[in-house]
């Protein structure tokens, strides 16, 4: 069993200090795909980089105290490549992934619209030259998972208050259709729900009011997968039992290696 876990830390050193990498060492995980590092390379602490069992990498931002995703991996990889080749992108510290032989795992955090409206503009950029990296992805033939923070809730079972979103980054048509596309026309798959489809279950919520006690949350973390692999997921879950970040990990076990 292959197991990958995703997960938004808002500040790695902040998810740390909240006990996440205590409670990750006993999880048994093969690659954690982590986003929103919120630290340059120097900053993230020796302990971390240097995690006893794991092959660690990063893709800082440029900006200070901004994004960044990082990988921890038990397996070393044949090959690690940082950023997707988008100049205005890769400088935000968005993407890193791993090759296993003929698998990819790469994490990747998207942006977020929801600050202002020159940010949305900047999430339909990245959405429209992601969209053909994917599919430079899929033609390379290999497998892959793509684990991140989408900043996207696609239909109204994956986020609490739907209809008071409707207008709001994060639910809007537009964003919407771009999963959807991809699903029915480039033919990846919402690994999650592939294997869950149960309303309430969510992996952010936000830090205002009782929004995480309530469970009034959004399903925006997710593994984007190739088919193939999809098929080999067996199991999923969204760890909510302690708080170390405003999203929750996700996990799934593959069938693979």
């Amino acid at each position: 069993m292959f197991r990958v876990m995703t997960f938004n830390a808002n500040g790695i050193r902040s998810a740390a200090k909240k006990g996440f990498f205590t409670w990750f060492e006993t999880q048994d995980v093969d690659v954690l795909c982590v986003q929103e590092l919120k630290a340059h390379l120097e900053d993230i602490p020796a302990e971390l980089r240097d995690l006893p069992g794991y092959h660690a990498y990063f893709h800082c931002a440029e900006k200070k105290g901004y994004s960044g995703c990082g990988l921890w991996c038990r397996r070393e990889p044949d090959q690690v490549i940082y950023g997707f080749g988008n100049e205005e992108f890769d400088a935000e510290g968005r993407y890193v992934e791993a090759i296993f032989g003929n698998l990819s795992v790469i994490s990747c955090y998207f942006p977020s619209g929801s600050s202002s409206d020159e940010r949305q503009q900047a999430k339909f950029r990245f959405l429209s030259e992601f969209v053909n990296h994917l599919d430079r992805l899929k033609k390379s033939g290999r497998e892959v998972i793509l684990c991140g923070d989408v900043n996207i809730a696609h239909k109204e079972i994956d986020l609490k208050n739907w209809k008071g979103n409707l207008k709001n980054s994060g639910f809007l048509p537009e964003e919407r259709e771009w999963l959807t596309n991809l699903f029915d026309n480039h033919d990846w798959v919402d690994v999650f729900r592939r294997l869950d489809d149960r309303a309430d279950q969510y992996t952010w919520w936000s830090q205002r009011g009782q929004a995480r006690a309530k469970n009034v949350g959004w399903r925006i973390d997710y593994h984007l997968a190739t088919a193939q692999v999809a098929q080999l997921a067996k199991r999923t879950f969204i760890y909510t039992d302690e708080k170390f970040s405003d999203h929750a990990p996700l996990v799934v076990d593959y069938d693979l290696f």
